[in-house]
């Protein structure tokens, strides 16, 4: 047979299913992403939902083809987690990212079979959601934001270093049970330094009554909870605090970035890109109680002496020598 025709044999063989060459379709992954809170704007790239899946692009997986992302989003409506977990479920999804302990409790008790791969603030054993961080024997892994507890007692004691006349501080705090661990911890740190807490709670997205109702107890500063409903929502609250001149303590440096005074807590990025790496890990075969939970173990300091300087606050030299970034 002459060259040129056994060449054209092949190209047909190839084209034709089951011809000499033909290729294997590549396998497409699913992830389903079980929110509480609504949708972040499209513009927020560094929310949770957004940068997971942009991470595991960089991982090599095509949006579309190898990769196809199914959003579940609460809108606060925390009743509507079983249902839109049962959903994920129901398309075959082969891991799903949970959000918050309201979102990985849902999940939890959807299924025992697809993997989670949580992402939070809260205490995954005393919940009895795995068995320990180390080898959780079950369904469920994934990343923690605080090495121990939820940091409130240090970031509490930070903004009274901040902030020396705060003897009366606002604690923001939203409807999700999810936050009542942090409320206890932040409620028995603030009794440790002898400051009076003022619980302020958000309902149904509404910062406008709850600024309201904090401001008329007369704060000297703001405590916002980690969250993920605050971390979305953070320009309102960073506006409304400065509105009421209300030196603020939030959960990440992006918060400071947007104008906040300052956050102590772990790297967003880096914590996120974790969570994309486990749901890599679990496409490519790992179990999920073989992958012991995360702890952060750098934890950052950061102020924003523009914000200070607006809210005539004169920051402490000492806490401006530990910080690990300074915003001018």
């Amino acid at each position: 047979m002459h060259r040129r025709a056994f060449i054209a044999l092949l190209a047909v063989g190839a084209a034709q299913p089951g011809g000499v060459a033909a290729q294997p379709a590549a396998r497409v992954y699913r992830l389903g992403i079980l929110a509480p809170t609504a949708a972040p704007a499209t513009s927020d790239l560094n929310a949770t939902t957004r940068s997971v899946p942009r991470y595991l692009e960089g991982f090599g997986y095509v949006p579309g083809r190898t990769l196809v992302v199914e959003h579940r989003y609460a809108a606060g409506r925390l009743d509507d987690l079983p249902a839109m977990a049962r959903d994920l479920i129901r398309i075959q999804v082969d891991v799903i990212m949970a959000i918050g302990s309201s979102a990985v409790r849902a999940a939890k008790a959807a299924t025992s079979v697809i993997p989670i791969v949580m992402f939070g603030n809260f205490d995954p054993v005393a919940t009895g959601l795995v068995k320990s961080l180390a080898k959780p024997e079950a369904n469920v892994t994934g990343m923690l934001i605080a090495p121990a507890g939820t940091l409130a007692a240090k970031k509490l004691e930070l903004l009274k270093e901040a902030v020396a006349r705060a003897a009366r501080i606002a604690f923001l705090t939203h409807e999700d049970p999810g936050l009542r661990p942090q409320e206890k911890e932040t409620q028995a740190a603030a009794a440790t330094l002898g400051v009076t807490l003022l619980l302020t709670q958000v309902r149904s997205s509404d910062y406008e009554r709850a600024f309201a109702a904090m401001v008329a107890d007369r704060p000297n500063a703001l405590f916002v909870a980690a969250s993920t409903y605050f971390m979305r929502d953070r320009k309102r609250i960073i506006e409304l605090a400065a509105r009421h001149r209300l030196p603020a303590m939030y959960e990440w440096p992006d918060q400071v970035e947007d104008g906040g005074l300052m956050s102590y807590g772990s790297n967003l990025s880096r914590t996120t890109r974790r969570v994309a790496e486990y749901v890599d890990r679990i496409f490519k075969g790992a179990r999920p109680g073989d992958l012991p939970i995360e702890q952060p173990t750098e934890l950052q300091l950061v102020i924003n002496l523009k914000t200070a300087r607006a809210l005539g606050l004169s920051i402490p030299p000492s806490l401006i020598a530990r910080a690990d970034r300074i915003i001018e």
